[in-house]
This record gives C-alpha cells, sequence and structure tokens, in this order.
C-alpha cells in the first residue's frame, strides 16, 4: 500500500529521472548536477526515445489504425501523445498561433497499477505565438489518480484543467472538438470542427523514422476549422483559422544517434496539406520523410530522397542557434516553399525545452503551417 505522500515523493523522483534522461539529450546548458547519470551513459536518441524498449509493445508494419479508436490511450506501448496545432487570425486580420500537447510516458511495462503506484507520466505542453510574443506553459499529473487520462465515448484527454475534448452531445464518432487551456498569462477556448477525413501517414499509419526502422504508428486529423477566443495578458481576442492534430504512439520511435528532428506541417493555398520531417543523425545522413495529403483526403507518402529540407537562416536564441527560415522542395509534386517564422522567438521555455510556432510560407504555394524543433 502506497500513501500519499509516499505518492509525492515517488511522482517527485520519477519526474527528476525522467527530466535527468529527456534533458540530457535536448539542453546542453542544464546543470551538470540533474545530467550526469545520463551523460555518461550510452546515446538513447533525442529525449531517449531510442532507448531499448524491451517489455513493451512494437510497433510494426500493416496496423490497422481506424479512427476514433486511435484517439484512445495504448498503455501497452512506452510513449504517445495529442498534438494541436492551429493557425490563426484575430478580429483585426493579425496572425497568431496555438500549441497543445499531451504526453503519456511509461517508467516500466509491468502491468497497470492503481492509484499512486501506476507508472504513467503524463506531461502537458500549451503556447501561443503572435508575432510580438510567445509564451509557453507546461505541467506533470500521475496516472492513477485521476491527474491526467484519456477516456473514450465522450472523448476527453486532459491534465489537470487543461482539455481536448468531443464537443458536448455529440454522437459518436466526434466531428468537433473542445480544446481549452489556461496558464497565469494566457489561455484559449477554441472550437476544432472536423472539414475533412482522418489521415494515416506513412504506410498506412506505420510512420518510418530511421533507415534501421524504428517507427511509430501515426494518424492526423488535417482538416479542421477553428473558431474561439484566445486571451494574453489583459487582452482577449476573437480567432478563426486551421488546426491540425496529430495522434502517435510507439515505444522506440528513434534509433539510438538521432539527435533531434525538425517537423512542418502546412495548410496549402489549394486546400491541400503536406507534412514533412527530418530526423537528425549524430555519424550519418538525415532522413527525411512526408506525406502529400489531398484535399479530399487521399494520402501520398514521400520518400527519404525525395524530399530537400534546407535551413536558410539561423536566429539566435536561448544560447542557440535555430533555423527559422527554410527552402522545403518535393520536385516530383512542383513544391518549392520558403518558409520563414512568424515569430523567430518561438522557444518553448518548458522544462523540456525546444522551438515551435506558426510559420507562413511563399513560393509554389502560399499556405500557413507549424514548425516544430527539437535538439539544437
Amino acid at each position: 500500500m502506497i500513501n500519499k505522500h509516499h505518492g509525492f515523493k515517488t511522482v517527485g523522483l520519477f519526474i527528476i529521472t525522467l527530466l535527468s534522461l529527456l534533458l540530457g539529450g535536448c539542453d546542453s546548458s542544464v546543470n551538470s548536477s540533474i545530467t550526469s547519470e545520463s551523460s555518461t551513459t550510452p546515446s538513447q536518441g533525442f529525449a531517449g526515445l531510442g532507448a531499448d524498449a524491451t517489455g513493451f509493445a512494437q510497433v510494426q508494419p500493416n496496423p490497422t489504425i481506424l479512427y476514433p479508436d486511435a484517439l484512445n490511450q495504448q498503455p501497452d506501448y512506452r510513449i504517445e501523445w495529442w498534438y494541436v496545432t492551429a493557425n490563426l487570425i484575430d478580429e483585426t486580420g493579425a496572425p497568431m498561433g496555438i500549441q497543445w500537447t499531451l504526453f503519456r510516458h511509461a517508467s516500466s511495462p509491468s502491468p497497470q497499477q492503481d492509484g499512486w503506484a501506476n507508472q504513467q507520466l503524463w506531461l502537458g505542453h500549451i503556447g501561443v505565438t503572435t508575432a510580438q510574443q510567445h509564451l509557453s506553459s507546461d505541467r506533470y499529473g500521475r496516472g492513477g489518480v485521476g491527474q491526467a487520462g484519456v477516456t473514450m465515448a465522450p472523448f476527453k484527454a486532459w491534465i489537470d484543467h487543461w482539455s481536448l475534448s468531443s464537443v458536448e452531445n455529440e454522437p459518436e464518432p466526434p466531428t468537433s472538438f473542445n480544446l481549452i487551456a489556461q496558464s497565469d498569462q494566457f489561455g484559449y477556448d477554441l472550437v476544432l470542427q472536423k472539414s475533412g477525413p482522418a489521415v494515416l501517414q506513412g504506410e498506412q499509419g506505420f510512420s518510418v523514422k530511421s533507415p534501421q526502422g524504428q517507427a511509430s504508428y501515426y494518424m492526423s486529423l488535417p482538416f479542421l476549422d477553428v473558431s474561439g477566443s484566445v486571451w494574453i495578458d489583459e487582452n482577449t481576442y476573437q480567432v478563426k483559422g486551421q488546426a491540425w492534430l496529430d495522434r502517435e504512439w510507439s515505444s522506440q520511435p528513434l534509433s539510438a544517434d538521432q539527435e533531434g528532428w525538425d517537423w512542418f506541417s502546412l495548410h496549402l493555398d489549394n486546400q491541400d496539406k503536406l507534412m514533412l520531417f527530418r530526423l537528425r543523425h549524430q555519424d550519418s545522413e538525415d532522413f527525411f520523410s512526408g506525406t502529400y495529403i489531398h484535399a479530399d483526403g487521399r494520402t501520398q507518402p514521400l520518400r527519404s530522397d525525395q524530399i530537400v529540407m534546407q535551413p536558410i537562416h539561423h536566429h539566435p536564441i536561448a544560447h542557440r542557434r535555430i533555423p527559422t527560415s527554410w527552402q522545403l522542395i518535393v520536385d516530383d509534386l512542383g513544391i518549392d516553399l520558403r518558409a520563414e517564422a512568424l515569430n523567430p522567438n518561438a522557444w518553448m521555455s518548458t522544462q523540456i525545452a525546444y522551438w515551435e510556432g506558426p510559420i507562413q510560407f511563399t513560393g509554389s504555394h502560399q499556405g500557413v503551417g507549424y514548425l516544430e524543433m527539437t535538439g539544437y
């Protein structure tokens, strides 16, 4: 039997251990007393996502992934996330973006324990970005005690008072969602309305991440119309725009020498969508992948050799130089884009730090999207 006091101590030790692993992989400026253990261990890929996954369920080719079942949690796998980005404009036409992410990470593959003995750590990240400001916040929770989790029928993914949930009284499967989050400095209350189908990334949802075959299961809702309100400090904005929801789970999504990634979600002016990512290797060539998504939901997986993602300009922030201007090329599809960050200072200064923010692009197509960069 674990009492509540012991539970809090266990949570604290678990968080410190996990952060040691995560931060050791992505932030060289972290105090050495925190990272001393992880810095002496062999490479485990960015944020430990290339660590051995013995005992956990393994990702295999030819999965059957269906909406909305794929929204449910998958506790047999080590890590998973529910991830929303939205490109918005306010009443004056000024652009902004928001991000909402819920992560689950298992400390062991053993059967699920009750209460404070539960081995699931939950982590939430939120952010808001305008051309002048970027704000972020994070929070942690433990499974088994009601701090965070996922339920179905009705669907709800939450950590404390941050939640993504199907709209009340809507029949299954959900076609619209409420997205709610609030910190001391900012918050939002948005409705996301499906305007197109769920799509599977990679080969029918089997998304390969390295030449060695590491992979995840990956479903997206890239067709979401957004309306609602965003507040920053004392100001409230009525907004509308486009959102993208990613749902991904795995036990070892990276190889041990992959040190981070650059990920794009793009809303093209012809109503098509494009997802691209680059996984950076320490000692070998980078790995590229992507999916071209037609306006009717048809998907076209892209091979590594079809994709060019070339940084153009690096911006100094948080003692790093982050590429916030890119050229993106897929010759086979006639795509040649110049992507620019709305705000180059969109550094997520959360405990696990990275860059993430809205972008705008021109070239063969125009449009907006989101960029996430880790491991710098």
